[in-house]
């Protein structure tokens, strides 16, 4: 009996030694997308994941629809510490450095959300990505990619032709460029603003996200036209912590953060492939036009993007990621010399 009172004291002892030591981490994050849309509900299960995982050790608060700061302003309130995480993208930091544009979209670049996070994650891309939120003191933890965005509008949009004077919100950086020298009126504003502008006529269209996305935020109660498939843009959505505050966290907390953003990666492209296709069949049935450009419309739309991607390597950073990008983009066949 003694022996098993000694041994049942060591255990209770070693179990409060354990949870004393037991350390929180306590994030607040913030993202664009309302709780409502797909990417909303992934947002939420990758918090509920984390949570899971590290057995309540990881708590997060979590602030849908830029309730904080506007999206282009979640970077800096997370490197600043007035969040702690950014949920959005890199494409809003462009005014920074033009090396976000191509960790956020290579406009008219990869074809699928796996070719993609292949460039990421075997392809030498986090080293090179890592490097630039390093220099902004904030740590990339992964991206996740529903694919190929639709561009919706309230006048037809079925190829290269009708984008003449159409006016659209656009997110900032290259995107603008590429869509002005096609003809194109982009007008950037924050993701929030969209449905008041589409509603009032400030904007023919927009690029807000993919099909599936822009059902759940209503612009389909107001605007008649979509591109379906998708093929202008495909921006890697991130997930992108103080670095201060991630390089504290302990390291099992870390490996929870970053297993379970190669998992949502894996599950948004998962959903999305099949969301957008029931969103593509809800619209059609509800006498919502799908417009698919032509090949010719699609080369002539890459081929504008990559004259344009030069544009903006005009940094070390973004020169080295246009780099590494051209050189897999070559190998995928997928680079209009």
């Amino acid at each position: 009996m003694k022996t098993l009172t000694l041994a049942a004291l060591a255990a209770a002892t070693t179990a409060l030694t354990g949870a004393a030591m037991a350390q929180t981490t306590t994030l607040r994050i913030q993202t664009h997308h309302a709780p409502e849309t797909p990417m909303g509900e992934l947002a939420t299960g990758y918090f509920e994941t984390i949570s899971a995982m590290s057995n309540g050790e990881i708590v997060v608060e979590p602030f849908y629809s830029s309730s904080v700061v506007k999206s282009v302003e979640t970077f800096d309130a997370a490197a600043t510490g007035i969040l702690d995480c950014d949920m959005t993208g890199g494409g809003y930091q462009t005014g920074k450095n033009p090396a976000f544009q191509f960790v956020g979209d290579i406009m008219g670049g990869y074809d699928t959300p796996i070719q993609q996070l292949t460039w990421l994650y075997e392809g030498g891309g986090m080293e090179a990505a890592q490097n630039l939120y390093n220099s902004y003191d904030m740590q990339l933890i992964g991206w996740w990619v529903p694919g190929q965005e639709s561009l919706s509008s309230t006048k037809p949009l079925a190829g290269l032709s009708d984008l003449q004077d159409w006016k659209f919100r656009s997110p900032p950086g290259m995107e603008t460029d590429i869509f002005a020298k096609l003809g194109a009126s982009p007008i950037v504003m924050d993701f929030t603003e969209i449905f008041t502008a589409l509603e009032t006529g400030i904007i023919d269209g927009a690029d807000a996200s993919a099909l599936a996305n822009n059902v759940g935020l209503g612009l389909y109660d107001i605007a008649g036209h979509a591109t379906f498939p998708g093929f202008h843009s495909m921006p890697s959505d991130h997930l992108a912590c103080n670095k201060a505050v991630y390089d504290a966290m302990p390291e099992h907390h870390k490996a929870i953060m970053n297993t379970a953003m190669e998992a949502l990666s894996l599950r948004t492209a998962m959903k999305f492939e099949r969301a957008n296709a029931e969103a593509a069949a809800e619209l059609t049935a509800n006498g919502i036009t799908l417009h698919t450009w032509s090949d010719e419309d699609l080369t002539a739309f890459r081929k504008a993007a990559q004259e344009t991607w030069p544009e903006y390597a005009t940094t070390p950073e973004a020169e080295a990621l246009v780099e590494s990008h051209m050189g897999y983009l070559r190998q995928l066949g997928l680079v209009q010399e």
